[in-house]
């Protein structure tokens, strides 16, 4: 699906910084931080698979925040954005493409015909037009939103309209999602969905019946279900991780210590995590479990790396970090712009942690081509390793 080495290609272009994690083991975030450009080889103790472990791991092998404070002191960790009477001009790594072309124009009309949402177009995401028309792979991407375009919550950084009484979920959308991305011939797709607590399941069986509709038609294909939190609701959890998706996602969006102040209060760190512990639990063996945070929201260095090791913790296998842009002037004011270099700190530390892949940069968002390239080429080395181990009859 993604002519594959372009895509990294792309992804430097565009300041993102990505990384797959191959077996061997990551260099530790003290050697990345090093200005010396050898490696070091040195042999780890064992840590228990504990939150404590894992924070006397980190103390043993890196100086967390001793960078972060560095870039901090040197003015390389953020720009301003200025106050609401004198706004400063965004930074230059984060400018947007204008959408356009001819398959951008093919998949919105072929969204219309089959009314169909796109998280894209909801969001306004600073991605759409290199997704939607290929960019330089030439291959077009698409994040469809199910169960509606309007939310039953109300959080602060997001554009979806909201209403406590949003249209019934329509009966066809199941069938008309597997339809389209059936017809686009992708590999890779994500699925995603507004909040929909005024229904007696949140959403789920519908979020079930599309993934299921979708490995009918093709049953090759990659699925990433990225799912509300169901309010914690256990059987919902359960319902779509064993649905047949390949990579259960759910979005804690920012640091524990700033859920209230950005998402509805309905949302909280504690439920989130839940729902991603279950998620791990329910689904078969091999399924991916993700999460994403926005950064420039107010958050400091040391409550991202806290956030980070309670996350990693929870079994999460993938965890990507973009910049919050704020939608309109309704919405939650940016904090800061976070630079390329802080960015890259972060995706150090936490292979560091262990996790499998991190995706981190300016323009990341919790779903983009690039980071479902990786993701697709992680599964792909499981189950080849799975199939390699099996005994021959």
């Amino acid at each position: 699906m993604y002519p594959r080495l372009l895509c990294l290609v792309r992804s430097f272009k565009s300041s993102q910084t990505l990384h797959y994690q191959h077996p061997s083991p990551p260099l530790s975030f003290q050697t990345f931080c090093s200005s010396s450009s050898s490696l070091q080889t040195t042999t780890k103790p064992e840590f228990p698979k504990t939150l404590a472990g894992l924070r006397e791991r980190l103390a043993l092998e890196s100086p967390t925040l001793t960078d972060f404070t560095r870039l901090r002191e040197n003015e390389e960790y953020s720009v301003e954005v200025g106050t609401k009477k004198n706004p400063l001009p965004k930074p230059k790594w984060m400018k947007e493409s204008i959408p356009g072309g001819y398959k951008y124009a093919k998949i919105k009309k072929k969204l219309r015909e089959l009314k169909l949402h796109t998280v894209c177009e909801e969001a306004k995401c600073p991605n759409l037009g290199e997704c939607w028309s290929g960019g330089e792979t030439g291959t077009a991407t698409a994040t469809i939103m199910i169960l509606g375009d309007t939310c039953t919550r109300g959080c602060r950084f997001c554009n979806v309209k909201t209403s406590r009484t949003p249209p019934p979920p329509d009966p066809d959308e199941p069938s008309n999602v597997a339809e389209a991305i059936a017809s686009w011939g992708l590999d890779y797709v994500v699925i995603t969905s507004v909040d929909r607590d005024d229904l007696p399941d949140q959403g789920s069986g519908h979020f079930t019946e599309t993934v299921q509709k979708l490995k009918i038609l093709k049953p090759d294909i990659l699925i990433e279900a990225l799912v509300p939190d169901f309010r914690g609701d256990s059987s919902c959890v359960e319902m779509v991780a064993k649905s047949g998706l390949d990579v259960f996602a759910h979005n804690i969006e920012t640091v524990e210590e700033l859920q209230s102040a950005v998402r509805d209060h309905r949302a909280n760190f504690k439920q989130s995590m839940e729902v991603l512990k279950m998620a791990k639990d329910y689904a078969p063996a091999g399924t991916l479990t993700k999460t994403s945070i926005m950064l420039g929201c107010g958050e400091t260095p040391d409550q991202v790396v806290r956030t980070m090791e309670k996350v990693r913790a929870a079994g999460v296998d993938v965890m990507t970090f973009g910049q919050y842009m704020r939608p309109s002037k309704r919405h939650m004011p940016v904090s800061e712009y976070i630079t390329p270099e802080a960015f890259e700190k972060y995706r150090a530390l936490g292979m560091d942690m262990g996790f499998r892949y991190v995706a981190s940069g300016p323009m990341v968002r919790s779903s983009y081509k690039a980071g479902e390239f990786y993701i697709k080429s992680m599964i792909d080395a499981d189950r080849a390793k799975s199939s390699s181990a099996l005994p021959v009859s």
